[in-house]
């Protein structure tokens, strides 16, 4: 069985800065147009060829459950909707945990993980999905310390992930050999590796980042066993501006 994880629960300030609190949404469910206008409905597509795909949303969950059974459910019907009570408290990593949590309810094969507010490139996602080992992304944004997830190569040949979750400066501890923008989109084929760096997090740093995860896993297998993937097109979406980029892309696709 394939299961994909979506997380979606971040309170998305950047993309509802100066609006009005009535009018706040969560970002992966605006639209200017219909639901096929809307970051959720397009990164569901990408995935449809999952058994079940795994939602976790927190910040206005009701609105993503409402969404979801009134505008999506005939055409994605295995579809499990998780919610994170602690989206405003703890890090990134727990949204991620309650998903793998969910999905190893259903006794995977491997599992996808992509973050929510991503606009990424059929041809590029295909290719993730169609590996057969443990895949880690990257794109060919500029790294700037404020807002990238770094992935780089240590001088053992092993990856390892830099990230200031405060926004400011990132600092590399130890010699790499190469240094590339994260394009936060993993699948994981060991689900026994991935089960117990699941149950060490929540053990020892459950108000983390995904990236406690993440690492941890991939600590834990070969890195034959680890494939590079680039993103061709990849956009972050935390503005409005971003969003109607993005909405430029999906009309060339069309």
């Amino acid at each position: 069985m394939r299961i994909a994880v979506i997380t979606v629960a971040g309170i998305s300030s950047r993309f509802n800065e100066g609006i009005a609190e009535d009018r706040k949404v969560l970002k992966c469910l605006y639209s200017e147009g219909g639901k096929e206008d809307t970051l959720l409905y397009h990164l569901m597509k990408k995935c449809d060829y999952a058994d079940r795909i795994v939602i976790v949303g927190g910040y206005k969950y009701n609105d993503l459950c409402t969404f979801y059974r009134e505008q999506l459910s005939s055409e994605f019907p295995e579809v499990s909707l998780v919610e994170n009570t602690h989206f405003s408290d703890y890090g990134s990593g727990y949204s991620l945990y309650l998903g793998i949590a969910e999905a190893m309810k259903y006794s995977p094969d491997e599992l996808l993980f992509v973050e929510g507010d991503l606009d990424i490139d059929n041809d590029s996602f295909r290719k993730v999905v169609d590996s057969d080992l443990s895949v880690l992304t990257y794109t060919s944004e500029t790294i700037y310390a404020n807002k990238a997830v770094v992935l780089y190569q240590n001088d053992e040949q092993r990856y390892k992930y830099a990230f200031n979750s405060s926004h400011g400066l990132l600092k590399i501890e130890e010699p790499f050999s190469c240094i590339l923008n994260s394009g936060q989109t993993w699948k994981f084929t060991d689900t026994n590796a991935l089960a117990k760096a699941n149950d060490d997090f929540f053990e020892n740093e459950v108000e983390g980042t995904n990236l406690c995860i993440i690492q941890r896993y991939i600590d834990s297998i070969s890195k034959d066993d680890i494939e590079l993937i680039h993103l061709s097109r990849w956009t972050n979406c935390n503005t409005r501006n971003d969003y109607r980029n993005i909405m430029t892309n999906w009309r060339g696709e069309a």
